[in-house]
């Protein structure tokens, strides 16, 4: 995720980082010089050059941007929920490790060391989640927070993030069991594991959910015919101005576009999906601090404006 102050009015053009030029510059370059080939064509032939009306390119440039911004919209709804169900992911699991120490008899050594296990377990989930959600391989990260019996039975789960919760239910289960809490309380804190599957339901749903491929790709193949046919319709009007102008319409769709592609999957790793490591790190580093270890990692910093 970029983040960075609003640029000035003067380097507002000329910022890289974060932005969707990049993605999109062969295109805007190919409708440049198919632009400039229709400019030079019509002044060396003008009677035998084909054009259109410029008015067909309005009315569809107009459904055109309403169903890009639709689109658009529909994308950022499903980055800004996944946002939403992270931050619910960090209230959840700073609360799950208050209650353990709160609710779980913690005056002798088994209590202990099950609020030990237990916001262990939380971290371990936390990480495991982002993994799971980026196809990524969880077990470097993971594995100092996973007791060495528990590894074998967790590698071979095909759900991770889900097996390490029944993990911190049976742990839940043996704390009531041993007496370290009482069954109302107990409640309490299965309601708080409860949570985070909710959390996980709700991101593996955005995540297996993606916008229908048929509206996606008409909106792909209009833009393209939009833009490839724009020259043809402006050079009788613009004459030498129709490559600029031609260029500044494909940013504005190509852009929205490209965009809208990114915001789509927001757990993915590009500048534009949302910063998941950062908010894992600040979860193990609220959850260890909880537990009184002093040894902690550092926050994730900013490279270049971006945060992974």
């Amino acid at each position: 995720m970029i983040v960075r102050d609003r640029p000035s009015i003067l380097s507002l053009f000329f910022v890289m980082r974060g932005s969707i030029v990049p993605q999109i510059a062969p295109q805007i370059v190919a409708i440049f010089a198919l632009g400039a080939v229709v400019t030079a064509l019509h002044a060396r032939y003008p009677e035998h050059f084909l054009t259109f009306s410029a008015a067909p390119f309005g009315l569809i440039g107009l459904a055109l941007s309403i169903f890009l911004g639709f689109r658009n919209n529909a994308c950022y709804d499903r980055w800004w929920e996944a946002r939403k169900q992270w931050g619910q992911l960090v209230i959840d699991t700073r609360s799950l490790a208050r209650e353990a120490g709160t609710l779980l008899d913690t005056s002798g050594d088994a209590g202990r060391a099950a609020q030990e296990r237990m916001t262990r377990l939380t971290i371990a989930f936390t990480h495991a989640l982002r993994h799971h959600l980026r196809g990524s391989d969880p077990w470097a990260e993971i594995a100092p927070f996973l007791d060495r019996d528990d590894v074998p039975a967790l590698r071979a789960s095909r759900n991770l993030p889900d097996a390490i919760l029944r993990h911190l239910g049976g742990e839940l289960s043996n704390s009531l069991r041993r007496g370290l809490t009482t069954d109302i309380l107990g409640r309490v804190l299965e309601e708080r594991i409860t949570a985070l599957a909710g959390v996980q339901g709700a991101c593996e749903r955005i995540l297996n959910t993606p916008l229908p491929f048929a509206y996606t790709l008409l909106l792909h193949r209009t833009a393209y015919m939009y833009c490839l046919l724009l020259p043809f319709g402006l050079v009788d009007t613009l004459g030498l101005l129709t490559p600029l102008v031609a260029a500044i319409v494909a940013y504005t769709f190509f852009g929205l576009d490209a965009l809208s592609e990114e915001l789509e999957n927001p757990f993915g790793t590009s500048q534009h999906d949302l910063a998941l490591k950062t908010m894992s790190r600040t979860i193990e580093i609220n959850l260890r601090e909880a537990l009184g270890e002093e040894d902690l990692p550092d926050p994730v910093r900013p490279a270049g404006y971006y945060l992974p």
